[in-house]
């Protein structure tokens, strides 16, 4: 499979051969030519498919298989960012909810919850993540644009829970209120902070959905 990625506002564009798959959520697809079969399941069982609707990804995954040689299939990004891609080889990391754009086959992701629940529920967004693994060409899609810290042992980050994209699975994971009664009431810097200690690699974006919208709805015309 050949592939690229073009665009300010960038659309993920592959390029398949006679047999050749790939995978992504249902209603991710933007446009493709007429050689290509389409399936759709829930990969890897009804539970596998109601996790993954927990995450916002939706419980059914679409399979594009080319039954033509030089089939084209394409990704728009739905927010304006960046795709990424990242040849997995066999390493697991954690990505935000709504990180995934497509993957090839050998690729795998689950729903991943921080080790205390109670700590992932208060932290809102923090709460779900996806953790990915497995083998192949997995392609994600950030908001805004994306800033990587590499965290040495023991070394740690504060993080507005939006902002996480993804970090490696040896990275850990936290949620920490907000210490200071005027501080939680007037900083106004939400109630939680994800605690990211490293070693690590850390990948922040900096426009995620919740800001954005935030911004809009003072803009929004309601009905009185």
């Amino acid at each position: 499979m050949e592939f690229k990625i073009d665009g300010k506002y960038p659309v993920l564009t592959c390029l398949l051969n006679r047999g050749e798959t790939i995978v992504t959520s249902s209603g991710n697809m933007s446009w493709m030519t007429h050689g290509f079969e389409m399936e759709t399941s829930s990969r890897g069982g009804l539970f596998k498919g109601f996790t993954r609707a927990v995450t916002g990804e939706g419980m059914f995954q679409n399979r594009y298989t080319a039954v033509r040689d030089q089939q084209e299939i394409a990704f728009a990004s739905s927010l304006p960012g960046e795709i990424v891609h990242i040849n997995m080889n066999g390493q697991s990391f954690m990505a935000q909810k709504n990180a995934y754009l497509a993957s090839t086959e050998g690729v795998d992701f689950e729903v991943a919850l921080t080790k205390k629940f109670s700590a992932g529920f208060l932290g809102g967004e923090g709460f779900v993540l996806q953790k990915f693994s497995g083998y192949g060409d997995l392609f994600l899609e950030g908001d805004g644009s994306l800033m990587e810290y590499y965290l040495t042992s023991g070394e740690g980050l504060l993080v507005e829970p939006g902002h996480v994209f993804l970090f490696d699975d040896s990275v850990d994971y936290a949620i920490e209120t907000i210490k200071g009664f005027k501080n939680l009431m007037f900083g106004g810097e939400g109630a939680f902070l994800v605690k990211l200690t490293g070693p690590g690699k850390v990948v922040l974006q900096t426009m995620p959905i919740s800001t954005l919208a935030s911004k809009i709805v003072p803009f929004v015309p309601t009905s009185n």
